[in-house]
C-alpha cells in the first residue's frame, strides 16, 4: 500500500482527479490522506467532499473546512469570495457536514503527524493531542453551533497550560489551522502571510521557533501557499497554491518523493 498526501484542494476538483490518475492512485491499494482545506474559493467545493468521502480519504480539519460548517449551522454568514453555495444546497448536504465534522484537526499514523497548519512550539504531542481531541468533541457535540461562533478571533494569542473554555479551544484551533508565524517570545501572529525572509524581525516560523517542544517530529502540513512545496529537517509543507494557479502536490509517504502538476488560475490573491 502506498500513502499519498495532497496539499491543500480548496474545490480545485479537476486538478485533483488530474493529479491522482498522474500518480497512478489506486483506491483498493494505496491511502489518501489530505492536509485540510479541501474546500472553498475554488471552483467545485462539492465534488472534492463527494470524492474524499467516497475514498474514505483521511483528512484534517483547516480553516475554510471549519468555516463552511460555521457557515451550515447559521453561526456565521457568507464572506464575499465564499464558494459554498453548491454545498449548502446539495441533496447530501446534511451527510457530507456531518462526515467533515467528524473528521480530526491533527492524525497521527505511519510515523507522521498530519495537520493543517502547524503546532505551538509549546506543545508536545502529548499536550497537540488533547488539545485537538478536546476541539473535536466540542464540535461533535451539543455546543457545536457555540463553538462554531465562538472560534473566530485572533485571542489568546500565546499558550498556557491554564487557559480553559473558549479561550483554550479558539487558541488550539488557531493553531492547528491558522497558525503561520510565532513571534520571537512564544506567542502567536495571524496576521502576517507572506514567505519566510519578508516578515518582520520579531516574526519566525512557527516550525523555526527554538526548542519547540515537538522537533524531531515528522509533521506534514498545508495552509501556507505562499511557502510552497517545504522541506524542513522534519518539517514538510504541501501548499503549493493550486488555487492560485501555483501547483497540487501529493507527497508519498513511503520514500517522501513530492509529485505536482501546475493548475488554472482560479482566483488571484486579494
Amino acid at each position: 500500500m502506498t500513502t499519498y498526501v495532497v496539499g491543500d484542494v480548496q474545490g480545485c476538483h479537476a486538478s485533483l482527479v488530474d493529479l491522482l490518475q498522474r500518480v497512478k492512485f489506486q483506491p483498493e491499494r494505496d491511502a489518501l490522506w489530505f492536509t485540510g482545506d479541501l474546500v472553498n474559493r475554488g471552483p467545485d467545493s462539492l465534488a472534492v467532499l463527494r470524492l474524499a468521502q467516497r475514498l474514505n480519504a483521511v483528512t484534517v480539519l483547516g480553516n475554510h473546512d471549519l468555516h463552511l460548517l460555521a457557515v451550515a449551522a447559521g453561526a456565521v454568514p457568507k464572506r464575499k469570495r465564499d464558494t459554498l453555495d453548491a454545498v449548502l444546497a446539495a441533496p447530501d448536504a446534511p451527510a457530507l457536514l456531518d462526515w467533515l465534522a467528524q473528521r480530526p484537526l491533527m492524525h497521527e499514523a505511519e510515523g507522521v503527524v498530519l495537520v493543517h497548519a502547524g503546532l505551538l512550539p509549546q506543545w508536545d504531542l502529548p499536550v497537540a493531542r488533547e488539545c485537538a481531541r478536546a476541539v473535536e468533541a466540542t464540535l461533535r457535540g451539543p455546543e457545536r453551533v457555540t463553538f462554531l461562533t465562538e472560534m473566530y478571533g485572533d485571542a489568546p494569542d500565546r499558550w498556557d497550560p491554564g487557559l480553559d473554555g473558549w479561550a483554550r479551544l479558539r487558541l488550539s484551533v488557531n493553531a492547528f489551522t491558522r497558525l503561520r508565524y510565532c513571534r520571537r517570545d512564544g506567542s502567536c501572529d495571524f496576521s502576517f502571510k507572506g514567505p519566510p525572509g519578508q516578515q518582520p524581525a520579531d516574526l519566525l516560523p512557527w516550525f523555526e521557533m527554538p526548542a519547540r517542544r515537538h522537533a524531531g517530529t515528522r509533521i506534514v502540513f498545508g495552509h501556507w501557499s505562499a511557502l510552497g512545496l517545504y522541506r524542513g529537517a522534519d518539517v514538510t509543507g504541501l501548499d503549493s497554491g493550486c488555487l492560485w494557479g501555483g501547483r497540487l502536490t501529493a507527497l508519498r509517504l513511503d520514500d517522501g518523493e513530492a509529485l505536482s502538476l501546475s493548475c488554472p488560475p482560479y482566483r488571484s490573491p486579494g
